[in-house]
């Protein structure tokens, strides 16, 4: 039971570490874009650069790394703004995997603790040498209560990692929209 005690703790701990740094950088970030772009129309790229600056987010950063990079062919900003990008999503996704391997890790654990259970009933059988009531119900005690147990944390575990996952999925989302209207500014006539 330590073990799943253990792993359920550690799952707490990175879903809302991982919870509260997504959603910080999920603010809603609608008005950056529009002012990106009267800054850009305006030709006041240093002010649209300290916009992005003082979003501290990920699409902030991104979009800053494609300001810093106008007047370089339209393929260098691509690649910048793509390389920040996947940069920015590595960092949220960070330790999400450990969330996936906790929901498969915990429901094996509880089996073990299963195979123990059983394995303490025949030890006991075999030492009284009699079956007893109270020594089967002993270990089928231990058997059901580390199963549910492993099958819980791994079914929270599970949900609490596609919760994430879906967060960063909305987060790229947004990121890669945001890129296509910025790289499609810059190609304007004019610009």
């Amino acid at each position: 039971m330590v073990p799943l005690a253990l792993l359920a703790f550690l799952g707490l701990v990175i879903f809302t570490e991982r919870y509260l740094t997504i959603r910080k950088s999920s603010k809603d970030e609608s008005n950056l874009m529009f002012q990106i772009k009267q800054n850009i129309h305006d030709g006041r790229l240093d002010n649209a650069i300290a916009l992005c600056k003082n979003a501290k987010s990920p699409l902030g950063r991104m979009l800053e790394k494609g300001l810093k990079r106008i007047g370089r062919p339209i393929k260098d900003i691509e690649g910048a703004i793509e390389n920040t990008g996947k940069l920015e999503v590595s960092k949220l996704e960070k330790n999400i995997g450990i969330l996936g391997i906790i929901a498969g890790i915990a429901p094996m654990l509880g089996f073990v603790g299963t195979i123990i259970g059983v394995i303490t009933i025949f030890h006991d059988v075999s030492i009284k040498g009699a079956i007893e009531i109270g020594t089967i119900s002993g270990g089928l005690y231990t058997k059901m209560i580390t199963s549910a147990t492993g099958l819980i944390i791994g079914i929270i575990a599970y949900v609490l990692y596609h919760i994430l996952n879906m967060m960063v999925e909305k987060i790229i989302l947004k990121m890669e929209t945001d890129a296509i209207e910025f790289i499609d500014l810059l190609e304007e006539p004019g610009k």
